[in-house]
């Protein structure tokens, strides 16, 4: 029987750690796209789910003004669950099966 080795644990428990920040660095410069009526909209977002840009085809701008709102927010949604599924993605490869529970890694 092997004796539990507190140290070797906490090495990697601070490599994984390590591992975490740099995933986080690199999604943040990661972007994703998202869009809603057939490209009518389109909305931009980093890896680690914040709004970078909104883009309006000409042809948004003849539509009813509640449809486009209706767009910009399904767009933005399109991309924030986009830049969700990239980020629990990158966590997958890092951790190993069993270790992330059903919510995801918190924090991220």
């Amino acid at each position: 029987m092997s004796e539990f080795d507190l140290g070797a644990m906490m090495r990697q428990a601070q490599v994984l750690r390590q591992q975490l920040e740099s995933m986080q660095q690199n999604l943040d410069h990661e972007v994703v796209e998202g869009s809603a009526g057939s490209g009518l909209v389109k909305a931009k977002a980093s890896g680690t789910q914040r709004l970078i840009s909104i883009e309006l085809a000409p042809a948004a701008m003849t539509e009813d003004r509640e449809m486009v709102q209706d767009l910009i927010v399904a767009a933005v949604n399109n991309a924030l669950d986009k830049a969700k599924s990239l980020q629990q993605q990158r966590v997958g490869n890092l951790i190993p099966p069993g270790l992330m529970g059903p919510g995801g890694f918190p924090g991220l």
